[in-house]
């Protein structure tokens, strides 16, 4: 911002033209005029010993580098910076007056501040000239030097180092306006380094950076602004700007239209004030909050106040290029590209109105603000813009009402006052910053508000967030994840969602990259495959294959929440097993031997998982619980190690012969002819054979469970001890689900009806084991009776008594050998097995067990060892004698059927060890 230099009003020297003078740097030189045109010349100048001549080259050169950035490089490349450095610091104020000029103007450039930078003594040099001494010409471009240096932040620590910030601050209360706008700009760009800001205030600066607001040129007060937006982002600065009234200021700004340039400045600075609860008690107290909400819900038309506005602004736009009219044209012109110059930023109403909201939201990010900002009805405000024009405010107070709708009381209050509609319609906006605000706030209004979630389906909510999981937004996506989990809660809701597809919906978003939307979306599948039905979508469209990747995620909530979808899905037995198939039990196994990846989740799903599948279960633990209950389908595979993948039956079945160890198959789900069990075998099923075998299962499955309910029901009223609860309980169980059974009934016959499908190898002679039990055996008296005769039984069935020690000369290889070769297949089921030893009882005796609701456990030992476990009472039946806790037994099913050894006896070890 260049002055019209002062005339020289020295007269030439009186000894001009005398011959024989001298002078101190020699004798004297007739008077010479030189014309020159190269700026080399006049850089060769700055190096001659009289001032005048150094004067006017310095004057030249400012001249010529303030036409365009292009002179400003051709200089720098005449290496003009050292001899300027020097001139600044030299003796005469009017060459210094001239040198900072010409170097304030080039320090727009930035490979001129790049050499600066080089120069260890140029900011303490150009820092020396603000003192009180100087004149304000050098005032001004030396600041003006400053505000160019500070863009870096290399030259921000220097220019603190050196105490450029005191004198800048000092410089502040210039009554030269063009000192004031260079000062306050170099402290506006320093200030974004944080031990500036602390700096400032030390100095006693934000008084007078706040009185700059006042100033009669509008590209002051907008830097004035710029500063103290920056400077208010320090928790001590916002102490200070309350004492000193900054927020009263500020609002008088905002009750002036005719400054409405001011105004997005203005509240930026606000929104920073009012992030501390004192701000907003304060400005509560004094009435101005109820001010800064009705700016934003002005009633008066947009159009008037821009008309307002435009009378002053078009008064005000002719100063904005210099605080002077003839000062500081040439600066604004270089610093169109700077961060912040006088118009970069043209205020209009929707403007102010989206700082506002976006104020509103960053103070209502702490809990004490939200209530306070509740108790003077934020809401209304924020739900009125909902509906303006702009998208810019629409998306600013939708964001808005998402951050104060973490206040519970705050959701309520947006439902009644009618925001949910305007919400809604905004999730079917063209722009994508619009969805993103509105779909944050639907999931925060829906979170723990059941009342909320039932207006946004009758709104037709629920389509819009379906179609928001197809967005390109990555955190539309979340939010509208998110949202559908808190409306899952609500069985109506949750059903209405899975009617219009949410199950699918929610498949493709688990393949995204971003973790954000991975943990919600895999959170949302947990909430809707809560049924049958939803879980049997899910596996159908392939959305278990990226669920189980996500259990790889590096992410903890990831991880957490794939791992609680897991455990839901998992209920289902073909469900777990497919999740088994594509390794995610392998996975859980991993994360569950590790330190920093394990918790509490991932050791539930993997629980799940084996629960759901017993043969996966039983392969990898050796043990199943009292509590695990073996079905059909269930297969011993051998011990596998930790980490082994887990191959399913048909996989099995697929392999050929060989000498490995066969799996033992438990399935008794159909009594066909021996001719359907050879083809079942090859997989060449004809449909009139499984239209026949169909028939025979469904007659054979009622009549089986028929004997069942008559030999509980005939014995119900004989087996009232504490032996025989739970008989009644079995026989209740039974009586309560009697459509349940005929379901499971309609479904195995769909099943084996069904082409296609696989179908283990059936066992016939299981199934009459089961009928011979339940005709026998359940009808006994007591539990003790029961699991003697059960193991009396298993050991008839399994070759008998083996004497001790005779283990090893009991021939049961070379009979499973050829079954095996006869059944041309690994898979043995374990009714045609009629010698066996520990391993084959024991599996007997559990799945036998478990038919007539007898509670025994499990367990693989070395060797081709197992044994089984069970719980019985005192056999003293007198109600006097006191009860003691159920005493465990393993039961002998080889050497003495039917004996119970107590653990850890000689007898049990030796029964359980080789």
């Amino acid at each position: 911002m260049g002055k019209k230099v002062k005339k020289d009003e020295k007269g030439p020297p009186s000894d001009v033209g005398v011959t024989g003078t001298t002078s101190p740097h020699g004798p004297l030189f007739e008077t010479l005029l030189v014309e020159s045109r190269q700026a080399a010349t006049v850089v060769l100048m700055l190096n001659s010993p009289e001032e005048d001549v150094q004067s006017k080259a310095c004057e030249a050169i400012y001249k010529f580098v303030d036409k365009c950035d292009e002179n400003k490089k051709v200089l720098l490349d005449l290496e003009v910076l050292d001899p300027l450095l020097s001139l600044i610091q030299g003796p005469d104020r009017t060459v210094r007056r001239h040198a900072i000029m010409a170097l304030g103007v080039m320090c727009a450039h930035t490979e001129v501040r790049k050499a600066l930078r080089k120069r260890s003594g140029a900011i303490p040099a150009i820092i020396s000239l603000l003192n009180s001494d100087e004149d304000s010409v050098i005032h001004e471009f030396a600041a003006l030097a400053l505000s160019f240096m500070a863009n870096e932040f290399a030259s921000k620590v220097a220019i603190q180092a050196a105490n450029g910030v005191e004198q800048l601050v000092h410089l502040l209360s210039s009554h030269d306006p063009d000192v004031q706008k260079n000062s306050v700009e170099a402290i506006a760009q320093l200030v974004m380094d944080y031990k500036a800001r602390s700096s400032v205030r030390e100095y006693n600066g934000l008084q007078p950076v706040l009185d700059l607001v006042k100033s009669e040129y509008a590209i002051i007060q907008r830097l004035a602004l710029l500063a103290l937006d920056r400077l208010s982002q320090d928790s001590e600065n916002r102490r200070v700007l309350r004492e000193i009234d900054a927020i009263g200021r500020l609002l008088d700004i905002l009750a002036q239209p005719t400054l409405n340039d001011l105004h997005v400045m203005a509240v930026m600075v606000l929104s920073n004030l009012l992030e501390d609860p004192e701000s907003l008690v304060l400005v509560r107290d004094n009435g101005a909050l109820k001010r800064f909400v009705a700016l934003i819900t002005d009633a008066a038309p947009p159009e008037d106040d821009k008309k307002e506005g435009g009378k002053k602004s078009s008064s005000r736009t002719g100063n904005k290029k210099s605080a002077k009219e003839t000062k500081g044209k040439k600066e604004d012109d270089a610093k169109e590209d700077a961060p912040f110059g006088g118009d970069c930023i043209i205020p209009t109403l929707p403007d102010v109105k989206v700082c506002a909201a976006k104020a509103i939201a960053r103070s209502a990010r702490s809990a004490e603000n939200r209530k306070l900002l509740h108790e003077q009805e934020a809401e209304k405000m924020l739900t009125t813009l909902l509906s303006h024009d702009s998208p810019e405010v629409q998306a600013a107070a939708a964001l808005a009402i998402g951050v104060i709708c973490e206040n519970v009381s705050s959701r309520d209050c947006i439902k009644e006052m009618g925001g949910l509609a305007p919400l809604v319609k905004l999730l079917n906006s063209e722009y994508g910053e619009v969805k993103e605000a509105a779909s944050l706030a639907i999931a925060n209004l829906t979170t723990a508000n059941n009342k909320n979630c039932l207006e946004i389906s009758r709104l037709g909510g629920i389509d819009a967030l379906l179609m928001c999981l197809g967005e390109v937004r990555e955190e539309v996506i979340a939010n509208a994840a998110c949202a559908l989990t808190n409306m899952a809660q609500d069985e109506k809701l949750r059903t209405e969602a899975h009617a219009k597809g949410v199950v699918t919906a929610l498949i493709y978003p688990l393949s995204s990259y971003n973790t954000n939307v991975q943990s919600k979306v895999a959170l949302a599948v947990s909430a809707f495959a809560c049924d049958a039905e939803s879980r049997r979508e899910f596996k159908e469209n392939g959305g278990l294959q990226p669920l189980v990747q996500l259990l790889n995620s590096g992410n903890d909530e990831v991880r957490r929440n794939t791992a609680w979808a897991i455990t839901v899905c998992g209920v289902d037995e073909p469900t777990a097993s497919e999740i088994c198939r594509l390794g995610g039990l392998q996975i859980l196994q991993e994360i569950q031997t590790s330190a920093s990846r394990h918790n509490t989740f991932i050791e539930a799903a993997l629980q799940r998982l084996l629960d759901s599948n017993l043969s996966a279960k039983f392969s990898l633990y050796n043990h199943l619980g009292a509590g695990n209950i073996i079905e059909d389908g269930f297969f011993d595979c051998g011990q596998l190690k930790q980490g082994t993948s887990f191959k399913t039956l048909e996989e099995y079945c697929a392999q050929e012969m060989n000498d490995k160890r066969p799996v033992l198959l438990v399935n008794a789900k159909w009594v066909p002819s021996e001719e359907d069990y050879t083809a079942s075998i090859s997989s060449k099923l004809e449909d009139d054979q499984k239209t026949e075998s169909s028939s025979k299962v469904k007659d054979t499955l009622l009549k089986s469970k028929s004997k069942i309910k008559n030999v509980r029901s005939s014995n119900a009223s004989n087996r009232e001890s504490p032996d025989n609860k739970k008989g009644k309980k079995f026989k209740e169980k039974e009586e309560k689900n009697p459509k349940e059974d005929d379901s499971q009934d309609k479904e195995r016959e769909s099943v084996i009806r069904e082409p296609g499908v696989f179908c283990p190898p059936p066992d016939p002679q299981l199934f009459k084991y089961i009928e011979e039990v339940i005709d026998k055996i359940l009808p006994l008296p007591s539990i003790r009776v029961q699991v003697v005769a059960l193991a009396e039984f298993v050991s008839l069935k399994m070759g008998g008594r083996i004497p001790r020690g005779e283990v090893a000369n009991f021939s049961w290889e070379l009979p499973l050998n050829q079954l095996r070769f006869q059944l041309k297949s690994n898979v043995i089921p374990i009714g045609r097995i009629k010698a066996g030893i520990h391993i084959h009882r024991a599996l007997l005796y559990k799945t036998l067990a478990d038919r007539i609701a007898l509670p025994c456990s499990l367990t693989r030992g070395e060797y081709n060892r197992a044994w089984n476990e069970v719980l019985l009472p005192d056999e003293d039946e007198d109600p006097l004698i006191p009860k003691f806790p159920p005493k465990r037994y393993i039961v002998d099913l080889v050497h003495e059927p039917g004996s119970l050894l107590v653990p850890d006896t000689q007898a049990a070890v030796s029964y359980m060890k080789l």
